[in-house]
């Protein structure tokens, strides 16, 4: 997964969740993140021509991302312009992002995976998804969010919450991802 980091000359090292808000407030979201997913491309593909295994590169998507009107072309451009096939990209959405404008998020999503690029839904369990929409989102895979992970153990009361994701993952046909995993 691609994480953007941000080392300020003034501030030092700023965490992503202090800048991230704040490039989302004032627009700044969107040329951030074709930087991000343009560079996270061409990362990808420079790995592989110094000899490394090809690996599927994920790359977060914000919902002022998403909703611009060229987004499927900034996606295009980025896998053309590094050479990296599309079926080597994931696109990680929130829940939050694919609910705030369902009908072009779908369109768009579709778009998306017939140029062959797969999506994830990140930070699952945390946001307001309707069932109904979940079965119609083209994704191929749901990331539990680290809130479930974080001090679980046998007797954690989460337990049963991220079995239950777990099982409604899978009986859709989707892969899971446990986020956050540090200990046995």
């Amino acid at each position: 997964e691609a994480l953007i980091r941000w080392n300020s000359p003034e501030f030092g090292s700023v965490s992503p969740a202090e800048f991230v808000p704040v490039a989302e407030g004032c627009s700044l979201i969107v040329p951030i993140g074709t930087w991000a997913l343009t560079e996270a491309c061409r990362q990808s593909v420079a790995w592989q021509k110094a000899g490394f295994a090809p690996v599927k590169i994920a790359v977060n998507v914000s919902a002022r991302q998403l909703a611009e009107a060229d987004f499927v072309d900034v996606v295009r451009d980025a896998l053309k312009a590094s050479g990296l096939p599309a079926n080597m990209l994931e696109l990680e959405l929130t829940e939050t992002t694919l609910m705030e404008h369902v009908e072009e998020s779908l369109d768009r999503l579709r778009q998306l995976r017939d140029l062959g690029v797969s999506m994830a839904i990140d930070d699952f369990g945390t946001g307001y998804s309707s069932l109904s929409y979940l079965q119609k989102l083209p994704v191929g895979s749901v990331k539990i969010d680290l809130s479930f992970i974080r001090d679980m153990d046998e007797a954690s009361s989460t337990v049963p919450v991220i079995q239950a994701i777990i099982d409604l993952a899978h009986g859709m046909g989707l892969k899971v991802v446990a986020e956050g995993v540090e200990t046995e």
